[in-house]
């Protein structure tokens, strides 16, 4: 019997379960408690964060940024359309409008030349993303921004310990939004942070965050009791999630090293196929440093890769398409676009595939997948 080799599987460092029967124990389980702040420090410590609120998920954390940014009715907001629903649903929630970019081939990010064509009047933001973990022209981006006085949000999902020029992925932005879902590098299940890099919006965030109260200069002391002043919700994290999430970022380190043997592996292989052209492979800019997120390859037919994806589950290896473009999707279609509008993000999308890719895959059952791949390629060549 041929084992099995999942798209994704959490990765346990060792220590989660004793910290979160310390959470349960401490009778501390809401959102901002001794595990929440440990975490806290860390990636404030850690990665030059100005400010970071962990809370739900990467959904959140945006939906939250969306608040604290001001995005009101009559706004437009600069976004690839090859990214998650959430990064859009940030910004219709607001009443604002998404205006959907073109994406760059070799990293499937927002190409940064074709923002400024895209500026109107109504511009308040640009919101790029870091597809697989390889961070985007965040500096152009920024650039860009600064020059037509626009604010950036970052979705950062999936590149949680990327950088760009040496700086980590989240500390260069107005915001970030991190993932910690079960399917990223770092996990608690669901979780999340919005990373705030504008020291002024820091008390602000935290009443967004706090179901828009005043609650947290209570909990300072500042007050005795607190007040309903923004609007809000409740994006507060767990502390028991927290601590399972401690436990993960202590970890952080070991987990990128055993991830880049994946990437090294995928790459070794790999690279004589897109010598060929039958494939086209990652290829991000010498000025990025990878989280090992994810690998994706992109066919040079759909019909190659429809084979492919049949090929390897037969052999119960479960690779995995990209993002639906949004630009395309019923909403997308809503909103007004068509599929035409941008053919190369609607191209790219229907013929990319990405590799089974998770932590433990490092150590067990990384050369069955490799000779299911290679196998795979080999046969799609003689098609």
């Amino acid at each position: 019997m041929s084992p099995k080799i999942p798209f994704n599987l959490p990765y346990l460092s060792g220590r989660e379960k004793e910290y979160v029967v310390d959470a349960i124990q401490s009778r501390e389980h809401c959102g901002n408690r001794t595990y929440s702040q440990k975490c806290i420090q860390k990636l404030e410590a850690d990665f030059q964060f100005q400010k970071v609120f962990l809370t739900t998920s990467c959904t959140t954390a945006m939906e939250m940024g969306a608040i604290l940014a001001n995005l009101k009715p009559g706004d437009e907001v600069i976004m690839p359309s090859y990214t998650f629903s959430s990064t859009g649903n940030a910004v219709l929630l607001q009443g604002a409008s998404p205006v959907f970019a073109e994406i760059e081939p070799n990293t499937m990010n927002l190409d940064v030349n074709k923002i400024e064509s895209l500026i109107s009047p109504r511009t308040k933001m640009i919101l790029p993303i870091d597809y697989a973990g390889i961070p985007c022209e965040i500096d152009k981006i920024m650039e860009i921004a600064n020059r037509h006085d626009l604010l950036v949000m970052q979705d950062a999902a999936q590149s949680f310990h990327s950088s760009h020029n040496e700086k980590p992925c989240g500390s260069v932005a107005h915001l970030a939004a991190f993932s910690f879902h079960e399917s990223k590098n770092i996990s608690c299940g669901e979780g999340g942070a919005l990373v705030v890099n504008r020291p002024e919006w820091n008390e602000r965030a935290s009443f967004i965050q706090e179901k828009g109260t005043d609650r947290s200069l209570v909990l300072k002391g500042i007050k005795n009791k607190y007040n309903w002043v923004e609007k809000g919700s409740s994006f507060l994290l767990s502390d028991i999630l927290a601590a399972m999430l401690l436990a993960q970022l202590e970890a952080a380190e070991t987990i990128m090293n055993l991830r880049s043997k994946v990437t090294e592996a995928y790459l070794k292989l790999l690279r004589p196929h897109s010598n060929k052209g039958l494939i086209r492979i990652l290829n991000p800019s010498s000025h990025a440093k990878l989280n090992h997120h994810a690998f994706f390859v992109i066919f040079n037919t759909e019909k190659h890769k429809e084979y492919f994806l049949t090929h390897l589950l037969g052999k119960n290896i479960h690779a995995y398409i990209g993002y639906l473009p949004l630009h395309s999707s019923p909403i997308g279609k809503k909103l007004g676009y068509k599929p035409d509008d941008l053919p190369i993000t609607e191209d790219l999308a229907s013929r990319i595939v990405r590799l089974p890719f998770y932590t433990n895959l490092s150590s067990q059952g990384l050369d069955y997948c490799l000779n299911g791949i290679q196998s795979a390629l080999k046969k799609i060549q003689y098609l």
